[in-house]
């Protein structure tokens, strides 16, 4: 008899959605600039979706691997990046925007697989990449607003998997069917 494991996807996509939308609220200029996101980036975005790229390798899930250590690391570069020129052991770079670039094409690709998943993680992905090129072409304020929205749709990626979890069953208003059989 197997036991039961918990779904490592909503660990990682809720430490990507909560640590995303306090950085794109800097962003797009709603709220003063905290180092707040700083530990959110270590921690959560960057610590949980490791742990959950790990798990995910596990249950041999190639996609939510890929996903969650990669955007994992992406929060603990930054983490790094931003505390170093913080202590002024570097300096700013306009190298960072093409990290950025980088990450965009990679979510982009990673957009592409989400047309056999589901409409919610299809969204997050979308908007993910846009947000991403938007902040690397250095229109902040604007990837910060559909910042904010990718973490939403990642929230609710998250918890749609929980409620159907909980309720025991499909909840029509919280499909994750995929976009295409």
């Amino acid at each position: 008899m197997s036991q039961k494991t918990a779904n490592p996807a909503v660990l990682g996509l809720s430490g990507f959605a909560t640590t995303t939308l306090v950085l794109s609220a800097v962003n797009a200029g709603l709220v003063s600039n905290s180092t707040a996101v700083l530990g959110l980036a270590a921690f959560y975005g960057g610590l949980a979706q490791l742990v959950a790229a790990i798990y995910e390798f596990k249950a041999g899930n190639t996609f939510g691997y890929l996903a969650f250590f990669t955007y994992g690391a992406f929060w603990e570069w930054f983490f790094t990046t931003i505390l170093l020129i913080g202590l002024h052991v570097i300096g700013p770079s306009p190298a960072i925007n093409t990290v950025l670039i980088a990450f965009g094409i990679f979510t982009f690709i990673m957009w592409i697989a989400t047309f056999k998943l589901s409409w919610a993680l299809w969204l997050t992905f979308l908007l993910l990449w846009i947000t991403f090129f938007l902040l690397g072409l250095g229109y902040t304020m604007a990837g910060g607003y559909v910042g904010i929205l990718t973490a939403l749709a990642a929230w609710y990626a998250a918890f749609a998997s929980v409620i159907q979890e909980v309720f025991n069953r499909p909840m029509p208003m919280l499909s994750t069917a995929p976009l295409r059989k």
